[in-house]
């Protein structure tokens, strides 16, 4: 615990705990540890992100209080860390979320005073809400005086943030880390452990973890139910010689692992946390014995209450699975 104080909200952004998972795969002959990101205050690795992107901007004069409007696309996460920085300066949000977003974060964005626009159709090319999440945004950005876009698909403050995520684990782990999962969607996590990993020359093999329809890898992109990772068309930020091994992982599987690392480990972990540890069991094979796992963990599950952990949301998307988590 730390000895004094923290000054303000916003410095309790980061040094998330790295929790070994003792039970997560017995008799693996490796050492699994995740890093649980929910602890950040805004509840998931996208304070990072967020933090990184607006306070350089308030730094250098670029977003002024009483002045900027902050204009943003999420599907829930960065726009909860956005709407807590937004409120801590003072600052508006207007932030443009789609269908796929929870009640959950829609009520902590509406706490937090943010203005949220719900984008309800689908791209007709795509099938997917983001390009209409990100022509909207293009569209307030043109029609709002003092609008400020952060733009978490471009800008290079969001990996930034990340070598500290990466800094974190390596210190951790006296620098032994040898596997490293990792989802993607912006690419901004993944990119910057990766910076931060070949700046220490550290030997650690970087597994992006994707989604089945998800169009980051060259794959066709169809429609996903589950939000956090992949996406439906490849983001700016992408850089594919980031990633050592690329694993896509359905949302079944995302359903299941999730609902394992609970019963084995009581940990409530959200979708695309559950897509690493499916990703691990998928890899787990080609890991060598006495190895370092580390499964970055985005946020936690208490934001898919009603479709993760909902046996009728499971049941009504894809039938009787309970054995499949089940030991």
């Amino acid at each position: 615990m730390p000895d004094k104080p923290f000054p303000g909200i916003l410095s309790t952004v980061g040094n998330t705990p790295l929790v070994e998972l003792e039970k997560l795969l017995p008799d693996f002959g490796s050492r699994v540890f995740g890093k649980v990101e929910r602890f950040n205050p805004g509840g998931s690795i996208k304070d990072r992100s967020a933090l990184g992107m607006l306070r350089e901007a308030v730094r250098s004069g670029e977003v002024e209080p009483g002045r900027s409007v902050i204009v943003e696309s999420s599907s829930g996460n960065l726009a909860v860390g956005l709407a807590q920085i937004c409120r801590y300066y003072g600052l508006r949000f207007v932030c443009v979320v789609d269908a796929k977003t929870t009640e959950q974060n829609l009520a902590i964005l509406r706490a937090f005073s943010a203005e949220v626009e719900v984008v309800t159709e689908r791209d007709e090319l795509t099938g997917e809400y983001l390009p209409v999440r990100l022509r909207r945004v293009r569209e307030l950005v043109a029609s709002i005086d003092g609008a400020y876009w952060p733009n978490q698909y471009a800008s290079l403050l969001n990996p930034k943030a990340h070598e500290t995520t990466m800094r974190e684990i390596e210190e951790a782990l006296d620098g032994k880390v040898d596997y490293l999962f990792c989802s993607v969607s912006t690419f901004g996590t993944l990119r910057g452990c990766r910076d931060h990993i070949r700046a220490r020359g550290l030997d650690t093999t970087i597994v992006a973890v994707d989604a089945q329809g998800s169009a980051i890898f060259g794959l066709e992109s169809t429609q996903r139910l589950i939000p956090g990772h992949g996406a439906s068309v490849v983001p700016p930020l992408m850089d594919a010689s980031a990633a050592d091994e690329v694993v896509h992982i359905s949302d079944l599987e995302c359903v299941v692992a999730c609902r394992r690392l609970i019963a084995r480990e009581a940990v409530l972990a959200g979708g695309s946390s559950g897509a690493t540890v499916a990703a691990l069991w998928k890899f787990k094979d080609r890991v060598p014995r006495g190895s370092h796992c580390v499964l970055v963990f985005p946020d936690g599950g208490d934001r898919y209450l009603d479709t993760i952990y909902s046996d009728n949301w499971v049941s009504r998307n894809f039938g009787d699975v309970a054995h499949l988590w089940k030991d």
